[in-house]
């Protein structure tokens, strides 16, 4: 009921920078954590940033200072803005997020399908 539309990838060289969106759409009642995760090749899928629907917000450490993230709750949007883009940031991401039901109080869990990062050196 919830789809994901993920843009903004692409190649880029070191140092360079890019922005990911992910706008949700569908039968959303309330969005409560958007977040960014990426995986490399030979690498295990990880965590790169997140953000309540309060504002408040959690970082790898890898990416602390060089990634920010935000939202636009009217657009039920999600944006990673990446600068000083390093070949390490590598890797596609994933936009996850995690929704509440008017006739549920359980959370629903959903995945984007993925956009390609790459940066050269």
């Amino acid at each position: 009921q919830v789809q994901l539309v993920e843009s903004g990838g692409g190649l880029v060289q070191a140092g360079g920078s890019l922005r990911l969106s992910c706008a949700a759409s569908g039968s959303i009642f309330r969005i409560n954590v958007m977040g960014w995760y990426r995986q490399a090749p030979g690498k295990e899928r990880e965590l790169v940033a997140a953000i309540t629907s309060g504002g408040s917000t959690n970082y790898a450490d890898s990416v602390k200072g060089r990634f920010t993230i935000s939202r636009d709750n009217a657009k039920n949007t999600v944006y990673l803005q990446m600068n000083s883009l390093k070949p390490e940031d590598t890797a596609v991401y994933y936009c996850n997020v995690k929704t509440g039901r008017l006739s549920s109080p359980r959370e629903y869990v959903y995945w984007g399908q993925g956009t390609q990062v790459t940066v050269s050196s």
